[in-house]
């Protein structure tokens, strides 16, 4: 499915992603047009990681689709985490690709709090299946036009470039749950079964 589907979806996008990296090119970005940094893969082994330096419209995320083609990401999986990172060296983590979308990416609009999102990534390395694909990727659209561009900025696992990160003048808005609010939410989560009964070491 990564190979036929990420095959279709770049041959779609081309003209986007060429139209958006000439825009690029032409405003002259600090540090290119592109950001590269090494992500770790399947089984552990690092590879280099391109994508546009934008997140207007998610074409961050499409311009990583040569890298479905090549095998180095998945259409659906957890997110790609810096090599290196101790999150990064998690087993669980090392027995799938990482993804260009995921579960923990669609419920991203809840109210989850963002220490649950790790949990999220590990319940679909164990439980992942073929519906659970079809469903994360049939969510990702609307999720990606809702507004995930100033919350995926928030979100330390993915964040690359300083110049994305939040306001500070905005900062003192942001809600932050109750440590009530978290227990409440996480025992709904497992009670749905959305993440195992356990986190990871």
């Amino acid at each position: 499915m990564d190979l036929a589907l990420g095959s279709a979806l770049l041959l779609l996008a081309a003209p986007v992603l060429a139209v958006a990296a000439l825009a690029l090119a032409l405003s002259r970005p600090a540090g290119g047009v592109r950001v590269r940094g090494y992500h770790t893969g399947l089984n552990g082994h690092p590879f280099l990681l391109s994508s546009l330096r934008t997140r207007r419209l998610r074409l961050d995320l499409l311009s990583r689709l040569p890298h479905v083609v090549r095998g180095d990401l998945s259409l659906v999986g957890p997110a790609p985490l810096r090599f290196g990172t101790p999150a990064a060296a998690a087993p669980w983590r090392q027995l799938v690709r990482p993804g260009l979308t995921g579960l923990a990416q669609v419920r991203r609009g809840s109210a989850l709090p963002w220490d649950e999102a790790p949990l999220l990534d590990q319940h679909y390395v164990e439980q992942h299946w073929i519906g659970l694909d079809l469903a994360i990727l049939a969510r990702t659209p609307a999720a990606a036009l809702g507004g995930p561009a100033a919350r995926t900025a928030q979100d330390p696992r993915t964040a690359q470039d300083p110049r994305t990160a939040q306001d500070p003048r905005t900062a003192h808005r942001v809600r932050v749950p109750s440590a009530t609010q978290i227990t409440g939410r996480s025992a709904t989560l497992r009670r749905n079964k959305w993440v195992p009964s356990a986190r990871a070491d």
